[in-house]
């Protein structure tokens, strides 16, 4: 796996120990976790499990996963934006988490798409899914700037609230975004 993707104002890179006060602040943060049906990460113990539990095991076993995304302009850890391999559905979901005074910046649009082109370059995945829950618009128009389309409103397996399902293709992706993977 890549140790870094850049942009001018983004630096993407994998989870490290020493992030853990990063992640609990955002994981943590009940405005962020009303938009993702998480359980809201308690303290500093729980965020550093997430990091080695989670995020290390996805890296080991995919070769992807959700990466820190730090903003350069104020060089901080302000959420995580990637890849993950939900194998209770068997597909692989594009995800991101942000501090809310980082919403409403093109964060989430400029790391997804960051994402997308170095996934579509490097891994053997030919559909990537999005999950928004319907009382977050916000999220929806981010995975249709990057080319997602709309497949349907249902439950994640085995849960009961109805989600937006968003689909990308590899092949949709690159007739958008005219990139060539080399």
């Amino acid at each position: 796996m890549k140790q870094k993707i850049e942009s001018d104002r983004l630096l993407l890179r994998p989870f490290k120990q020493g992030d853990e006060e990063a992640v609990f602040a955002f994981a943590g943060n009940k405005e962020v976790a009303k938009y993702t049906g998480d359980k809201i990460c308690e303290n500093l113990a729980e965020a550093k499990k997430i990091i080695t539990d989670v995020w290390y095991k996805d890296y080991e076993q995919f070769g992807y996963g959700r990466w820190a995304v730090i903003y350069k302009p104020d060089n901080k850890l302000i959420g995580f934006c990637g890849l993950k391999y939900l194998s209770e559905a068997n597909i692989t979901d594009l995800g991101y988490r942000f501090l809310p005074q980082y919403w409403h910046k093109g964060i989430a649009t400029e790391s997804s798409k960051m994402i997308l082109d170095y996934s579509y370059k490097n891994f053997e995945i030919d559909t990537l899914f999005g999950f928004v829950m319907p009382e977050n618009p916000a999220s929806a128009k981010v995975l249709e700037k990057v080319g997602f389309s709309y497949l349907k409103t249902a439950p994640y397996p085995g849960e009961e609230d109805a989600l937006l399902w968003y689909r990308l293709t590899k092949k949709d992706y690159l007739k958008t975004t005219n990139t060539q993977l080399i």
